[in-house]
């Protein structure tokens, strides 16, 4: 399976003092697997800010490193995270394995000041895949990142699906106030031409 995910690089807010960035272009995510349920219906949510008591990052990050494991009870998901990081062609590079998800390492760290990206496999052509499941997340449900030996707590706020070919970068990796995640997974439509799913499925997140 190969990953077609195009990046071009924007500021996004990391503290006060420091800038950090990633914006994932349309397509992105779009692995090669065999075809999984379609959802019933394209919803698109806005994200809604958390109650973060410091929304402008004046304080010390909560956690340091890089982030290890993520933990989601309502979806089933337990895995270990490998670090993803851009190919030669400036694609991002997939997880090794369908049953662990990864961490896009050029961008925010889960716990600091912005949007953190998360990604895995929906499926494979041995089965479901460590996203699988992801559809059934539901805004207030619990999401846990281990880093630095500290468990980070985020609180779903919004799912939504999107057509690759109208994937809305801005608004899934743009700059935040707070510490955001996102956890990201293809689904839809599998459009056999192409080997590849029509749509991305986004869950947003924040602490508190």
């Amino acid at each position: 399976m190969t990953v077609r995910a195009k990046l071009r690089r924007a500021f996004l807010p990391a503290a006060v003092s420091a800038l950090t960035a990633v914006v994932v272009g349309a397509g992105y995510l779009a692995w090669h697997s065999r075809p999984a349920a379609a959802p019933e219906g394209v919803a698109v949510a806005v994200p809604v800010p958390s109650n973060d008591p410091d929304p402008f990052g004046t304080a010390r990050p909560t956690a340091s490193g890089p982030p290890t494991r993520l933990r989601v009870a309502a979806a089933g998901i337990d895995t270990a995270l490998e670090t993803l990081r851009l190919g030669p062609d400036g694609e991002l590079v997939p997880p090794r394995a369908d049953d662990r998800a990864g961490w896009y390492a050029a961008g925010t760290a889960p716990g600091d000041i912005g949007p953190a990206v998360l990604a895995g496999h929906v499926d494979s052509v041995d089965g479901p895949a460590v996203f699988y499941r992801l559809r059934e997340i539901r805004v207030g449900d619990r999401i846990e990142v281990t880093r630095g030996g500290r468990k980070l707590v985020f609180t779903v706020t919004a799912t939504a699906w999107y057509p690759k070919d109208a994937f809305p970068a801005e608004r899934v990796y743009g700059p935040t106030p707070d510490r955001q995640l996102r956890l990201i997974t293809c689904g839809g439509v599998f459009d056999r031409s192409l080997r590849s799913y029509r749509d991305n499925l986004v869950v947003y997140a924040a602490t508190g």
